[in-house]
């Protein structure tokens, strides 16, 4: 299943999942393709999750814990959380070309959050916080550059985009129609409740 990993390629010829050759298993047993097992399809999710956002196990299980702690559905709450993160978020925002160059854009130090410098990818947003970039020639040509690249690019509802600045805003929080994973979060909350 396409991700979208890797930004624009996934959209060419060049993409893996495209190529006749993936369409099969890794090894020389890769035709004898079987019925998964139950627990085979719940880690299936949880994995697809993971790959997706770009977290390890035990922050994928940081955010579980805390997921479940909050009132509400689980697997919601988990997409939620997951969903507004910094690097998603700036991804999301069309700031960087994938959710790796977004981590790189974080890390480096050219993200504001509030004011503040924030370096951390897995900061989590509130509704209200303001995003904007450091006051410097490479990180506003960087992002200006990229939002030129794609000019019919639409930002999600509950996210405001500014793009003379380039600043936004979270307006709302994300609701389970606004995140476009297709996963089904009720597996994953099953497979990591056990």
């Amino acid at each position: 299943m396409k991700l979208f990993l890797k930004g624009l390629k996934c959209e060419t010829a060049k993409c893996q999942i495209e190529r006749r050759q993936r369409s099969l298993a890794p090894g020389m047993h890769g035709w004898r393709k079987g019925r998964l097992s139950e627990y085979g399809m719940r880690l299936r999710e949880k994995q697809k999750i993971k790959r997706y956002y770009g977290v390890y196990e035990q922050q994928f299980m940081r955010f579980f814990h805390e997921a479940s702690r909050l009132p509400g559905n689980t697997g919601e709450n988990l997409l939620q959380l997951l969903e507004r993160r910094l690097d998603n978020v700036i991804y999301k925002l069309n700031f960087a070309a994938s959710r790796k160059a977004a981590r790189q854009l974080i890390t480096h130090g050219h993200v504001h959050v509030n004011d503040h410098k924030v370096d951390v990818n897995d900061y989590i947003l509130k509704l209200g916080d303001k995003i904007t970039l450091k006051n410097a020639d490479k990180s506003l040509k960087r992002v200006k550059q990229q939002l030129e690249s794609n000019p019919n690019f639409t930002t999600q509802g509950w996210l405001q985009l500014d793009r003379d600045k380039p600043a936004a805003t979270v307006v709302a929080l994300p609701t389970r129609t606004d995140i476009q994973i297709p996963v089904e979060d009720h597996l994953v909350v099953e497979f990591c409740s056990r």
